[in-house]
């Protein structure tokens, strides 16, 4: 992963610094209110620690973009929460723009 953050709109959604077990609803839930509100992207670049709950948590808003017929893109993706991505087999996610293939 590029150590550069990427340039992005000021009102996109931005997770808080720490997405793990006892944070995950409520970035959740924030994030499936911006996604409902039209946005397909997320920055993750505020984003510092992470444990599993993170890799369940960027599963569930892409789904959640996949119903509205849209693909949501993750920007700035740490290289902590790549690794877990990799591990569990779903890396497709950090690359901007790329959805999973999950049945709906």
């Amino acid at each position: 992963m590029s150590t550069s953050r990427a340039r992005l709109p000021e009102d996109m959604f931005r997770p808080d610094s720490t997405l793990s077990f006892s944070t995950a609803k409520t970035a959740l839930d924030a994030g499936l209110r911006a996604i409902a509100s039209g946005q397909t992207a997320i920055d993750l670049g505020s984003v510092t620690a992470v444990d599993s709950s993170a890799v369940a948590t960027l599963i569930a808003w892409q789904r959640a973009a996949l119903k509205k017929g849209a693909t949501l893109a993750f920007s700035n993706v740490p290289t902590t929460l790549a690794s877990l991505l990799a591990l569990y087999g779903v890396d497709e996610l950090a690359h901007s723009g790329s959805s999973l293939p999950m049945s709906r």
